[in-house]
């Protein structure tokens, strides 16, 4: 098996990305399925808070946590994009798992941003990883990352 040499983690702000949604959507079963617009509006009653939009001083204040949160921990970030909606971060990997550096890291921020006085939940259960195994793979999330902004 080839040497993991980073991964790239994705997870969006609370209800910017629901059941339902026209860009597709992955259910409990991880299987990818196709935009269904009475499951989004179903997806959208459900909803116990309202939908998340970071703005400029929340993305700062989210970046700020992380950089320094990684920093904490030894954690090498090689890229990040925090959006409106969601965040991408581009790590190598460490002796703590994906899962638990992802939830602290949602967490820091959570309890930031409602210092701030942002209120409820911040960020939708769970995360997206994808993993690089060659430098090219690296390079070229380098590349996705530093495009992805809002627009």
């Amino acid at each position: 098996m080839s040497e993991i040499l980073a991964y790239m983690a994705t997870w969006n702000t609370y209800g910017t990305w629901l059941p339902g949604d026209e860009r597709g959507y992955v259910n409990s079963q991880g299987q990818t399925l196709k935009g269904n617009n009475e499951l989004l509006q179903i997806s959208k009653e459900q909803q116990k808070y309202p939908t998340v939009k970071l703005n400029l001083q929340e993305k700062i204040i989210a970046e700020e946590i992380i950089s320094a949160e990684a920093e904490k921990i030894g954690h090498t970030i090689i890229k990040m994009s925090i959006t409106s909606n969601h965040v991408h971060l581009l790590a190598k990997p460490h002796q703590q798992s994906i899962d638990k550096i992802i939830g602290r890291y949602k967490s820091m921020t959570t309890r930031a941003l409602w210092k701030y006085g942002r209120k409820g939940r911040i960020w939708a259960h769970g995360y997206h990883k994808r993993y690089c195994f060659t430098v090219n793979e690296i390079n070229a999330k380098i590349d996705y990352v530093q495009k992805h902004k809002d627009n």
